[in-house]
């Protein structure tokens, strides 16, 4: 069995109204950055999941998705799965 890393993003649909987002948008207006148009914001998500291939991890990280990650009526999601060995290669996060 393999060990795959899924990066999964959630955020709020285009239809709801955004109350963080438009909170920053505003700070960042007052801060002098009048050239931002909206502001979103959403969540990110590392998970570690074991399968025997990209696909059944995949489908693993699907179902998380719809079953508990994001709430369909509101949010939207994407995610990306690939072996961990391959996601640890990619340096640090700042």
């Amino acid at each position: 069995m393999s060990v795959w890393q899924a990066e999964v993003r959630v955020w709020l649909k285009p239809s709801v109204f955004d109350p963080q987002g438009a909170a920053v948008q505003q700070a960042l207006r007052s801060l002098g950055h009048d050239g931002v148009e909206e502001v979103r914001i959403g969540k990110s998500m590392v998970l570690t999941v074991r399968a025997e291939t990209a696909a059944e991890a995949e489908d693993q990280v699907r179902a998380m998705c719809e079953e508990l990650l994001c709430n369909p009526v509101m949010e939207t999601y994407t995610f990306t799965v690939r072996p961990l060995e391959e996601a640890s290669v990619g340096g640090r996060a700042r």
